[in-house]
C-alpha cells in the first residue's frame, strides 16, 4: 500500500470504546452466578490485560478457565448496551478510510464480544482481531501491514513496537501520560479527537506533493513514516 494510505491498528477498550459500565455490570453478575465476592470498581479501574489476568485476582488457578468461559458467555447481555464510543472514536477510524487507508481493530477482547461492540456503536473498521494482549497484538499489526497502533495501555505501546509500527498512545485508560512514554510512546495525544489532524498532517509529510508538516494536538518523537 502506498506511503499515503496507512493501515492503522486500535486497541479496543478504552481507546475506542468507554466499556466501564457494560464491565462493571457483568462482574456484578458474575459475582451473583459464581458466588465470589469481586470489586467491580476495582476491576474497570485497570482494564487492559486479558480476562484471565484479571480472574486470577478472584478465582483460584483452576477455575479461571470455566469462569472466563462463563463470562464471555453472558458479557452480551451485560456489557454491550452500557458501553459508549471514546471522543473521536468514530471520526479516527473514518479519517483512516478517508486517508485510503485500512482500520484494523486489535484487542485483548473475545473477538465476537469485540465485534458486537462495534456493531452496537457504529465503529466500522476494515478487521478485527481479538485475544492478543501486549506483545502478542505484534502478530496481527504485521499480519495486516499495519504501520501506526493506536493505544491507551503501556501493553498497547509494547505490541507496537514489537511490530515495528508507530506507537500512538492516548492517556484515556488506566495509563497516564507519563506512563505511556516510558514506555516508548512515539506519539502522546489527549485523546482520539486530535487523531484525524495528526494523521492529515503526517499524510502529507509522506505525500509527494504535501506540505510541511502542521503543529497538531499531542507531544511527538521525530517523525517516522507511515508505511
Amino acid at each position: 500500500m502506498a506511503s499515503h494510505s496507512p493501515t492503522v491498528g486500535f486497541d479496543l477498550d478504552m481507546t475506542l470504546i468507554d466499556s466501564r459500565p457494560g464491565i462493571k455490570a457483568a462482574f456484578l453478575a458474575l459475582s451473583d452466578l459464581t458466588g465470589t465476592s469481586v470489586d467491580a470498581d476495582l476491576v474497570i479501574s485497570r482494564l487492559g490485560p486479558p480476562l484471565e489476568h484479571e480472574l486470577a485476582h478472584w478465582f483460584p488457578a483452576d477455575r479461571v478457565d470455566a469462569v472466563a468461559d462463563l463470562y464471555r458467555d453472558i458479557y452480551p447481555r451485560y456489557a454491550i448496551g452500557p458501553a459508549l464510543p471514546m471522543p473521536g472514536a468514530r471520526d479516527a477510524v473514518e479519517a483512516v478510510r478517508r486517508a485510503g487507508g485500512r482500520a484494523v481493530v486489535v484487542t485483548a477482547k473475545h473477538e465476537p464480544n469485540a465485534v458486537l461492540h462495534l456493531e452496537h456503536l457504529g465503529i466500522e473498521p476494515d478487521a478485527v482481531v481479538g485475544s492478543l494482549w501486549a506483545e502478542a497484538k505484534a502478530e496481527a499489526l504485521r499480519a495486516h501491514g499495519a504501520t501506526v497502533y493506536v493505544g491507551d495501555h503501556t501493553g498497547d505501546v509494547r505490541g507496537a513496537r514489537t511490530a515495528g509500527a508507530l506507537s500512538i498512545a492516548v492517556p484515556t485508560g488506566p495509563c497516564d501520560a507519563e506512563e505511556l512514554r516510558s514506555a516508548g510512546a512515539d506519539v502522546i495525544l489527549d485523546d482520539l479527537t486530535a487523531f484525524p489532524g495528526w494523521l492529515a498532517s503526517r499524510t502529507e509529510q509522506a505525500s509527494p506533493t504535501g506540505r510541511a508538516s502542521r503543529t497538531g494536538q499531542g507531544s511527538q518523537a521525530s517523525p517516522a513514516p507511515l508505511a
